[in-house]
């Protein structure tokens, strides 16, 4: 446990979850209400969760438990996905799920949190859970005054926060969140599963979560022996050697002003005072003359001060704004080659700040749905990994519309063309972009999940630089998704 504990404090997390039941039906601990669990049913004989509650907080850690209050695959009337109340693969399976409930669930809960304390508790696969039956779970929390729960509980509880699956949300949610991810593609411990997430994916995930304002939970699936694998412990320690320099700029922070994201990293912001941090995570270092340009933090919002974490402590940079952009001279090489941090310290508060969408190196601009700035009632952005959503959708109001921010750097003509998903036989979209505008039908792709690119026209710039973008509704309108729009220059 000791050893546990203590390569998750040095990997520079903050809280530990581990399971006390899983769908099994099997506890890690010794239940009153079942020989089914680790002291009972094993030559160990002895409660696993106690002494790794005790290492944790030795070091420093939150300390919290999963357990599956709903799927068992032993105890009869335990749910099984599937199956429906009663029934079971077998008859030593079949039960009434409530029995279930009112026999080990809950009786469980009641041992875990009053035996160990935790802070986090996380509910998982709520199959059978009716609003009713998730209620009897409520008045348990109260033994841990303070407890965080997550929306897995079932019965529509959405509890502290949201559980995003193996997937990072594009934009971040509306709620407190956590993505839960395998460091390689599996929940527990396989012996052939060597995909191992690199170390440069791992943090590069550990920042996005940060500046999309959620957290990061990542499993590790002990051996046989107990043991994390060594591919685990070498990257969670070079996690932990990058947190040391660079902690201040993921611990306490919350989500970026930028929208959409920035091309060169990601960002997050801390708030002190009359002053707003914000933490610049580069990616891609730029090369000669080793300027980034850091493009809508324009000198309305005035520069405190510049400097870059290193090993040695904050180094000062110099920083230029203008009216578009501030540009910051780095050193030739970064300090750290996946990620290194600039710190700045700005005047005021920080919100929403536009970052304009850069064309590719051929000239062409890619809008995608993630990024469009949306206006209206009905009109969303839809994003589900599981039926491939990743589109504007319910655009049901023809009242609203969607923008982005971009950056020309050539004038002349460009052809649009749009991705897009409909049932409808008839319906146009209306494209402004500066001084010009289009209007284009829309083809019948089939359905609203059936994607297919089309071409709009033809659209006239003729500015460079900064210019807003727009898609709204035609004359002739039906519902459609909007994934992307493409601007290919014409020579």
């Amino acid at each position: 446990p000791d050893t546990w504990a203590k390569l998750a404090a040095d990997a520079g997390m903050r809280y530990m979850v581990i399971t006390a039941k899983h769908h099994d039906g099997f506890a890690l601990f010794d239940s009153a209400v079942t020989d089914w669990d680790v002291v009972d049913a094993t030559p160990w004989g002895k409660d696993l969760i106690a002494p790794l509650a005790a290492a944790a907080r030795r070091h420093g850690l939150k300390f919290g438990l999963y357990y599956s209050q709903a799927q068992d695959w032993v105890h009869p009337g335990g749910a099984k996905s599937g199956f429906p109340d009663g029934d079971g693969w077998d008859q030593a399976h079949k039960g009434r799920f409530d029995d279930y409930l009112e026999k080990i669930a809950i009786p469980q809960v009641r041992e875990i949190l009053t035996r160990y304390k935790p802070a986090v508790l996380w509910w998982d696969t709520p199959h059978l859970m009716t609003p009713q039956r998730a209620a009897r779970f409520l008045p348990l929390l109260a033994l841990c005054p303070g407890i965080i729960t997550n929306n897995r509980l079932g019965g529509g509880i959405r509890g502290d926060l949201l559980t995003p699956e193996q997937h990072i949300p594009p934009t971040g949610l509306d709620y407190d969140w956590e993505t839960c991810m395998t460091i390689n593609g599996t929940w527990g411990y396989k012996s052939y599963d060597n995909n191992w997430k690199s170390t440069e994916v791992l943090l590069h995930n550990l920042i996005d979560i940060a500046s999309k304002g959620g957290n990061y939970l990542l499993n590790v699936g002990p051996t046989p022996e107990g043991e994390i694998p060594k591919p685990c412990v070498e990257r969670l320690l070079e996690i932990g050697h990058w947190l040391k320099v660079n902690g201040e700029s993921i611990y306490g922070t919350t989500a970026s002003p930028f929208f959409p994201m920035p091309t060169w990293g990601r960002c997050t912001k801390k708030i002190s005072d009359e002053r707003t941090i914000l933490y610049l995570h580069i990616f891609k270092w730029p090369s000669a003359p080793y300027e980034l340009r850091v493009d809508g933090l324009t000198r309305h919002y005035r520069l405190l001060s510049a400097s870059i974490l290193e090993q040695q402590g904050p180094r000062p940079i110099d920083a230029r704004q203008n009216e578009l952009t501030t540009i910051l001279k780095l050193p030739a090489q970064p300090p750290h080659r996946l990620a290194s941090v600039v710190k700045l310290t700005v005047a005021g508060p920080v919100r929403l700040i536009i970052t304009p969408i850069p064309p590719a190196g051929d000239g062409s601009i890619l809008l995608t749905a993630a990024q469009a700035i949306i206006h209206g009632k009905k009109l969303k952005y839809e994003y589900n990994k599981k039926k491939k959503l990743d589109c504007l959708g319910f655009w049901v109001d023809k009242t609203d519309w969607a923008e982005w921010t971009i950056v020309t750097d050539k004038k002349g003509e460009y052809k649009l063309r749009v991705v897009v998903a409909t049932p409808a036989e008839k319906t146009s979209l209306i494209v402004k972009l500066a001084d010009s505008q289009i209007t284009g039908a829309i083809q019948r792709t089939g359905s609203y999940a059936k994607f297919r690119e089309q071409e709009l026209g033809r659209i006239r710039v003729d500015h460079e630089g900064m210019l807003k973008l727009s898609v709204h509704c035609g004359t002739h309108w039906s519902p459609l998704n909007l994934k992307a729009i493409k601007l290919i220059p014409i020579p």
